[in-house]
């Protein structure tokens, strides 16, 4: 994999000297003014910028410095720009963030401090970029409202499609939550019945006593309160697709009367004569073990029989590998713009965490999990607690061993060595942050990052909401 690039926009040829071998694992670009900078913008597309704010022809001035900030970020909005400023010139810093820079620091550098500043920049880059990316391939799914990118759940799609064409009854097995109503929309929505209706009934949703009407419709008079003309669901469904969710709790004495629909295409109001030609499709669905209920003499064989002259099995998302995170990375993308927030992303214990659980509620528990999170956070990176899962205990190992995942081990270190500063700086963040040996504004980013929580000193909070 190539090194990532970082373009520096430095006039100081000293300093250019020392960026050059200062940022391990990544391909510094340096330039020196804005027209160069801009240029190398566009041909390298850097994750990240580190610009000084005295640029020719200002260098005394920060006039041309704001105006190469401003530039990179309309043509790249995404890049990181930290920048550099002179000593006590917290005003032109402050002044730089609020108009879109990640962060900055004060000359003369710590090259250890800038190197901090700029991986931590680098990792949010590549984040937001792989959130955008994952959305990005869940709006190319390869069906309607199914985001896959597990082999079991893929060949489902592929299933939908060939059966789309084909008018024949479909029968979806498969647990609740796990998308089956989707799949049946899919195979309406890709067949020659597009432009018909789509009408789902849920057979377990509605007390046996109403469910005859809802299905079958009745006539005026037709039993007590009813008091107008009502169709039914299957009439309703003409020329297009009628969904029976839970069809295992179908009454028998309305098995009797679908068959009846399935073999003629002919249905009887209640308290009605006449005789309705109707041309529908039927696809249902059951979260129950079917073939067992049939066994039993609880559902008419023959029903079954018509229902599925082809069954498929949908999946649960614990047997789709991959999948939790790309449907979580994809529903924070949605309710961000829904709800307005913006949650960067989710933290590496968070992927484990939504890797290891078992998902008995499935999509819809995941989905539920990721909208609750991305309301109720507060640090901008989701946490297990956040999803209300438990973290992974040595994740990636078997042995009780912590990972060695090089990722979480510098995530973990880095956790540890701001706890000790905290605790021996009495929860003060300026003596934290100088034990450290960063800014307070980068301090206050870790603390986000990691969520640790601080007695934050007076000022501090709006220290926080300025450098936002």
């Amino acid at each position: 994999m190539s090194a990532a690039k970082l373009l520096i926009v430095e006039d100081d040829e000293g300093l250019c000297g020392q960026y050059r071998w200062a940022f391990p694992g990544l391909k510094p670009v340096i330039t020196h003014r804005r027209a160069q900078a801009l240029a190398a913008l566009a041909k390298e597309r850097p994750g990240v910028v580190v610009l000084d704010l005295g640029l020719p022809p200002d260098p005394d001035g920060v006039s041309e410095g704001f105006a190469t900030l401003e530039e990179i970020l309309r043509a790249a909005p995404a890049t990181k720009v930290i920048l550099a400023t002179g000593a006590n010139e917290r005003e032109n810093a402050l002044r730089a963030v609020a108009a879109g820079a990640y962060d900055f620091y004060e000359k003369p550098i710590d090259i250890a401090v800038l190197r901090g500043i700029v991986d931590r920049a680098m990792r949010l880059y590549e984040l937001e970029a792989e959130n955008k990316r994952l959305a990005e391939a869940a709006a190319q799914s390869p069906l309607p409202r199914i985001i896959t990118a597990a082999e079991p759940m893929l060949k489902i799609c592929r299933d939908i499609e060939k059966l789309a064409t084909a008018n024949v009854p479909v029968l979806l097995l498969g647990e609740s939550g796990t998308g089956k109503e989707a799949l049946a929309r899919a195979l309406h929505d890709l067949g020659p019945r597009a432009k018909g209706p789509f009408i789902a009934l849920n057979c377990g949703a509605i007390p046996e006593n109403l469910l005859e009407s809802e299905l079958f419709g009745h006539e005026r008079g037709a039993f007590t309160g009813a008091v107008k003309q009502t169709i039914g669901k299957i009439e309703m469904a003409h020329l297009g697709t009628l969904f029976l969710d839970e069809i295992g709790d179908l009454p028998h004495p309305l098995q009797v009367k679908l068959l009846r629909v399935l073999q003629d295409q002919v249905v009887e109001r209640i308290g009605g004569r006449q005789r309705i030609q109707v041309d529908v499709r039927i696809v249902s669905a059951t979260n129950q073990g079917i073939e067992a209920e049939v066994a039993a003499g609880r559902f008419r064989g023959d029903l079954f029989y018509r229902l599925n002259s082809v069954t498929l099995r949908i999946p649960p998302l614990r047997a789709r590998e991959g999948d939790a995170v790309l449907l979580a990375r994809y529903f924070l993308h949605r309710f961000n713009g829904e709800f307005h927030r913006n949650v960067r992303g989710l933290s590496e214990a968070a992927v484990a965490a939504l890797a290891a659980h078992d998902w008995p509620g499935n999509v819809r528990e995941l989905e539920n999990r990721v909208k609750r999170a991305v309301v109720m956070n507060e640090t901008r990176l989701i946490e297990p607690a956040d999803l209300e899962l438990a973290e992974p205990v040595s994740a990636g190992s078997d042995d009780g061993e912590p990972s060695l995942d090089l990722r979480a081990a510098r995530s973990r270190a880095e956790r540890e060595v701001i706890e000790r500063a905290l605790a021996r700086s009495g929860g003060n963040l300026s003596h934290a942050a100088q034990l450290l040996g960063v800014s307070r504004t980068t301090l206050y980013g870790l603390l986000r990052t990691h969520g640790l929580d601080a007695s934050l000193p007076d000022g501090a909070a709006q220290d926080i909401t300025e450098n936002r």
